[in-house]
């Protein structure tokens, strides 16, 4: 991977409906030199999908926090991770070092819905221990490349 290979992903990253040929005015190289190095970027597994980033406030979803969860020691992780993709209000889960295994993103419509999606977490079972914070503002930055 060489530095033209980067600005095309950072290109891509802001914004990945980029055409190859508004790719191609940005790094200096035509159309189809942009698509073959897309395509050797998309086969070698560097760029692993293309996908719409949702606003959860245009959902109606604007209510947003993050919720820390401990397992139980007999909970397995992909179990976990499995029971987590029929509550639609996780936008995201990271399993974590420290003193919790997983890190939810949540967006809800209000605090009542928040409620609801945590007593859930802990009624599926599983779930020893949550600790729940509201976000406030959040900054999207750049991957860093």
């Amino acid at each position: 991977m060489d530095k033209i290979d980067r600005e095309i992903l950072s290109l891509l990253v802001r914004d990945g409906r980029l055409s190859f040929r508004e790719l191609a005015d940005a790094v200096h190289l035509s159309a189809n030199a942009v698509a073959e190095r897309y395509r050797r970027l998309r086969d070698d597994g560097t760029i692993v999908g293309v996908r719409a980033l949702l606003d959860p406030a245009a959902l109606g979803r604007s209510f947003e926090a993050q919720i820390e969860v401990k397992l139980n020691a007999d909970t397995a992780a992909l179990e976990f991770e499995a029971s987590l993709r029929h509550i639609p209000q996780i936008v995201a889960a990271t399993l974590m070092t420290g003193s919790f295994d997983y890190a939810l993103r949540v967006a809800c419509t209000d605090r009542t819905e928040l409620m609801q999606v945590t007593e859930t977490l802990r009624k599926q079972g599983g779930v020893r221990e949550t600790y729940t914070r509201m976000v406030l503002r959040e900054i999207r930055l750049s991957n860093g490349l």
